[in-house]
């Protein structure tokens, strides 16, 4: 690998680093309301819980959205990346899980700016986490592949603690569960280059429902 590829290796771990100042700790995206409910309750159904809606949620919306973000900061097209933006918010299954990546976005955004980093959000409205994202990747030279498989590695790995502080589960059983999606983390990235975009859909019933109730719930550890 050549210097600038490293470059680019380290920039993805620093975005897809726990320690990235954005609150991701603070979301379980639905789990905890799962948990709450008794759908999820071990190792086994939180690993079906993930699976299911990372196939039902992300890999037909949320993954197909992030590359169309990166072509567009890519191509300097930022009205290209807003609509993206907007038709990413629209497609967020309830309120919470719609105000968690506003907020992640708003932060990330926040940070570029900390960091001396332009960026053109303090012109818009609302910024997703996926926009604040890929215009960091796009601008750290940091392949559109990569990329994505960074912010899905970054999305499992908080989904496997959220399940290990809330179901509990051991650290064990967290490593074991993020071995088992990383070769479908992959996958879902390769597809997503495929969608076309007649075929973007978001089909979560169950998260949309549990998510709502989770606005609600009387006591909790997450924010979603």
């Amino acid at each position: 690998m050549s210097p600038s590829d490293n470059l680019a290796l380290a920039k993805l771990l620093q975005l897809a680093s726990p320690a990235l100042p954005v609150g991701a700790y603070s979301y379980s995206q639905g789990l905890e309301s799962a948990i709450a409910s008794g759908v999820v309750k071990d190792a086994g159904s939180a690993l079906t819980w993930i699976e299911d809606v990372l196939r039902l949620s992300i890999a037909a919306m949320e993954a197909p959205l992030f590359l169309r973000l990166y072509k567009a900061w890519r191509q300097s097209e930022v009205p290209e990346a807003q609509r993206w933006n907007e038709l990413l918010l629209a497609s967020r299954e309830s309120a919470e899980l719609r105000a968690e990546t506003v907020q992640m976005g708003y932060s990330l955004a926040q940070l570029l700016g900390e960091l001396g980093e332009a960026h053109p959000f303090d012109a818009w409205d609302e910024v997703s986490f996926p926009a604040a994202f890929t215009f960091c990747a796009v601008r750290w030279g940091i392949e559109p592949q990569a990329a994505l498989v960074g912010y899905l590695w970054s999305w499992a790995e908080n989904q496997a603690v959220a399940a290990m502080k809330a179901v509990p589960l051991g650290q064990a059983a967290g490593q074991r569960l993020l071995s088992a999606l990383s070769p479908k983390l992959v996958d879902c990235a390769a597809r997503a280059a495929d969608i076309a975009d007649g075929e973007l859909s978001n089909m979560a019933p169950g998260l949309a429902l549990l998510s709502a109730q989770h606005e609600t719930q009387y006591s909790r550890l997450f924010r979603s």
